[in-house]
């Protein structure tokens, strides 16, 4: 029987001392078995052919041990120092056990080790399975898991229930009074199954849009995943959280390039600029606006499930949106807990806005009137 063989393949003796089965996967009807010398086994028992070695039960299955390895390893394959992810754990560990329902179920450790994986290679690759004990099929479940967890966390790390940072931001460039930078960015993702051409932007591949604003240090105060790619940025806008949350806003800005309308709420460049001062305003803005897309760029580096150069997610727009804000809810707890948000940067020139056309009787007078006074206060 299946039972029998693959007990008696874990327990061969001899000079090929074949003592643990490491990879088991069945496909249609292919079973694949592989297993390793004594001398090089770990213990991490049997890994999905576990029930059928020993039937069902109710124990957690360690897969990995995160003290048998190097912090270079973990940092290396995982994207994160050892204590960091630790706390991840200990943070996710009730969504994740809650949401396991199998017999044997795979451990916290495991499952965030997994989706961590993912996150920072941007695969399912065999290989990283293997690293942790688990199938490619595993794998997926795992990333599902905890990417739920962490949305689940996103109004707990993502808020724009913060002190005013204006003294960071002014320091950037001279800037007063900016409450954060906004911007809208894409994530390719793979063809919807539906002919929805929403989701088909401007550069004509499929996305979706994701509006952030952050403050000085890089920190996300408000991250929106779920729009479609092919939304115009100030249709994302005027539906978005944001926009309702700053209508009545009496103190301080945001900051937004050329694509944006000018509002009291939001300063954006002079589009002609013609005495120096109004060049000086531009060149402060420029400055300070550029750490939305430093944070950004930032964060395809460390999470490079959504660098497009590498590929695009293959997945529903639903479920994409949730892998974009997950990730941005880790930027955030890994910035929040003493890790820089830069290191990873890449270093390419930031592509040039198209500004925006407005018709006259679009514009908001209070607020051009409120540039001026900035202008003139703060520049001249």
């Amino acid at each position: 029987s299946l039972q029998l063989w693959l007990r008696n393949a874990a327990n061969l003796k001899g000079p090929t001392d074949y003592s643990r089965l490491l990879y088991y996967k069945r496909s249609k009807r292919l079973l694949l078995a592989v297993c390793t010398p004594r001398s090089m086994a770990i213990p991490i028992a049997i890994l999905d052919c576990d029930l059928l070695l020993h039937g069902r039960g109710s124990k957690i299955l360690d897969r990995f041990d995160l003290d048998s390895v190097s912090d270079n390893f973990l940092l290396t394959n995982f994207g994160f120092p050892r204590d960091f992810i630790l706390y991840l754990v200990d943070l996710l560990r009730e969504a994740l056990c809650r949401r396991t329902q199998r017999s044997r179920a795979i451990s916290p450790e495991v499952q965030v080790l997994a989706a961590l994986g993912f996150y920072t290679s941007g695969s399912f690759q065999t290989s990283m399975g293997d690293t942790i004990g688990i199938s490619q099929a595993s794998m997926s479940r795992c990333v599902s898991n905890v990417t739920r967890a962490l949305v689940e966390k996103a109004s707990q790390f993502i808020t724009f229930n913060r002190e005013p940072s204006f003294e960071e931001f002014e320091r950037v460039a001279g800037f007063p009074g900016v409450l954060g930078v906004l911007d809208c960015v894409q994530v390719a993702i793979k063809a919807p199954n539906s002919e929805d051409s929403t989701y088909v932007n401007k550069k004509g591949f499929h996305s979706v849009a994701c509006q952030l604003v952050c403050d000085a240090r890089g920190l996300l105060l408000s991250t929106e995943t779920h729009w479609p790619g092919g939304l115009e940025d100030t249709m994302v806008l005027e539906r978005s959280a944001v926009h309702k949350h700053l209508q009545d806003n009496k103190e301080g800005w945001l900051l937004g390039d050329g694509r944006y309308p000018l509002r009291k709420w939001l300063m954006t460049p002079v589009e002609h600029p013609e005495s120096p001062a109004e060049f000086q305003y531009n060149l402060a803005h420029v400055a300070t606006h550029e750490i939305v897309d430093r944070t950004f760029r930032a964060i395809q580096t460390r999470f490079r499930c959504l660098d497009g150069t590498k590929g695009y997610l293959q997945y529903s727009p639903e479920k994409s949106s949730s892998i974009l804000l997950a990730c941005c809810v880790l930027h955030n707890i890994s910035l929040q807990s003493g890790l820089d948000a830069w290191t990873l940067e890449r270093t390419e020139p930031l592509e040039q806005p198209k500004i925006l056309d407005q018709k006259p009787e679009d514009r908001d007078s209070e607020a051009e009137e409120l540039r001026k006074q900035i202008i003139h206060k703060h520049f001249s």
